[in-house]
């Protein structure tokens, strides 16, 4: 279907018949290695693995609750999502003073609520659905970085045993969702970058791709807009989602530097300032902050939400800005007591709260979060014992998080001395949910927040085992030893899911089973 793209007054398009250039390495080079043919077979693994996952996230979704209501920060949102239920999109409670956060992962947990009720699985089964999704997606994007069925299926393997994925899938909180919305975005803008150079492979094929020093325009991307809509909605979940836009932004135009380059273009650092910012920033940047207005619908057409009237209430001169709906500044109004009292959100002197974490410890996941702990008999029988222990312990596999220095450093290596753009891309994704953290250490944080690292980190670890697996056409001895390896890691990665299974998903177990699961200082 590429041979027959041609210039058109988009950008390129179909003209059959067109004489064709022989194939030249400039071309190859902008295609790369193909994507796999085995279409049935990887749609075969997609869909097994992603049934396996959904139903790892789905089984006993209910338990646990404090007897009856939610556990841990899931009493912040889940009575949210229900008031947003009975009112049709959005929270009036002035008495809780704790609506913090944009609407849309909220009204997402409502949905589950809707079908099951006020119940466990009613305010988690939306963000199990997201965590299965979130493993589907996996297993593509694996695919398509690694060119290869099988190590798409060992990400998908390795996502489903990710313990802060699993167990963040199984609780009634924002941060699976914003996972969601950003590797899906990431996905994104994986698939336009092959479209870019597939189109730009065409005018190098047809000898105008050099007509213009500043190359050929390439007409309107969707995957581009696909990731702009994607990033928006992870911002209408939590601000932080505001990171993945600037990120995204900037690692597309790069994809687009690149690209012009290697389509010999004569000036591609201008090419992509003529060319291809003002679709970006309208692409991504627009439309993610439409996208995010437009998840407070429900706000805006109500009468009694949360400050939604605030600059009348607090008759607020409109001043240079009289243009502005009333609505608009009432919601800019509200964002910025929000935004007060996240930077007022500091850690007490003296006072920690016993579970907090700073940044530079979730990489490796030093500090994991004990949501639910109970002890003794009650409930928490069922050991075989007198002293059963049912728990619930945010806490990264350490067999893959314990691996993360090395992996982000093998991939900065790679990037930089190798300018391996699969490794870069990895590491954009996942340093833009960490490094804005440092920027204010003294706010309160909470390993939670690491959420939407874990599949990045499972997306480098790919890449890696991809180069221990080897190539195609290397020796059986070298591919026999390299499948070999990442299969023993693989398995290490199950064996270490499995045992951490019971503080997971609230099991009960023994005093001493409890005590063995602690496995560092900082866990306890």
């Amino acid at each position: 279907m590429t041979a027959l793209l041609t210039r058109t007054p988009g950008g390129v398009g179909p003209e059959p018949g067109r004489t064709q250039r022989p194939p030249s390495d400039r071309e190859a080079t902008l295609l790369g290695k193909p994507m796999p043919t085995d279409r049935l077979r990887a749609l075969v693994v997609t869909v097994v693995l992603t049934a396996i996952g959904g139903f790892v996230r789905l089984q006993n979704l209910g338990f646990p609750t404090d007897k009856g209501t939610p556990v841990f920060d899931e009493k912040h949102y889940v009575p949210q999502a229900w008031q947003m239920l009975r009112n049709g999109g959005y929270e009036d409670n002035y008495g809780y003073e704790l609506v913090v956060h944009p609407p849309l992962a909220k009204q997402l947990m409502a949905v589950g609520e809707w079908i099951f009720g006020y119940n466990g699985v009613g305010w988690r089964f939306s963000a199990a659905i997201a965590g299965t999704l979130i493993i589907l997606l996996t297993i593509r994007i694996a695919r398509r970085l690694t060119r290869s069925t099988l190590l798409g299926a060992i990400a998908g393997i390795l996502v489903i045993c990710d313990g802060v994925l699993h167990l963040q899938s199984r609780m009634g909180m924002l941060d699976i969702f914003i996972a969601l919305f950003v590797l899906a975005a990431f996905g994104c803008l994986l698939r336009d970058r092959d479209q870019v150079r597939e189109r730009l492979a065409v005018a190098v094929r047809e000898g105008w791709a050099d007509e213009s020093p500043f190359g050929p325009r390439l007409g309107f991307r969707w995957w581009r807009f696909g990731a702009g809509v994607l990033v928006g909605l992870a911002t209408a979940v939590k601000w932080s989602g505001m990171y993945w836009v600037l990120a995204f932004g900037l690692l597309c135009l790069a994809f687009d530097v690149a690209a012009r380059k290697a389509a010999g273009v004569p000036r591609p650092w201008m090419g992509v300032l003529r060319r291809d910012l003002a679709p970006a920033l309208w692409g991504i940047g627009v439309i993610s902050v439409l996208v995010y207005l437009s998840s407070w619908w429900a706000w805006f057409a109500s009468e009694t939400a949360t400050d939604r009237h605030y600059v009348e209430i607090q008759n607020e001169a409109a001043g240079a800005f009289g243009f502005v709906p009333g609505a608009l500044r009432s919601l800019i109004a509200y964002t910025f007591n929000v935004l007060d009292f996240h930077e007022s959100l500091s850690t007490p002197a003296g006072d920690p709260h016993p579970w907090e974490s700073k940044p530079w410890t979730w990489p490796m996941g030093l500090r994991p979060m004990l949501y639910y702990y109970e002890s003794g008999g009650g409930t928490a029988a069922g050991c075989g014992e007198s002293e059963c222990v049912r728990a619930t312990m945010l806490v990264g596999t350490p067999a893959m998080w314990w691996l993360a220095l090395p992996v982000l450093g093998w991939g900065l290596w790679r990037s930089v001395f190798r300018s391996d753009w699969r490794y870069a891309a990895v590491l954009v994704g996942y340093f833009a949910g960490l490094l804005p953290w440092f920027v204010n250490l003294d706010r309160q944080m909470y390993f939670f927040y690491a959420t939407p690292l874990a599949a990045f980190l499972v997306l480098g670890l790919t890449l890696v085992l991809g180069q221990l697996l080897g190539r195609a056409r290397d020796g059986f001895e070298r591919r026999g030893t390299g499948l070999l390896a990442v299969a023993l890691y693989t398995g290490l990665v199950v064996a270490n899911f499995v045992w951490l299974w019971p503080i997971l998903n609230g099991d009960s177990i023994t005093t001493e089973h409890w005590q063995s699961q602690l496995w560092l200082p900082s866990w306890r």
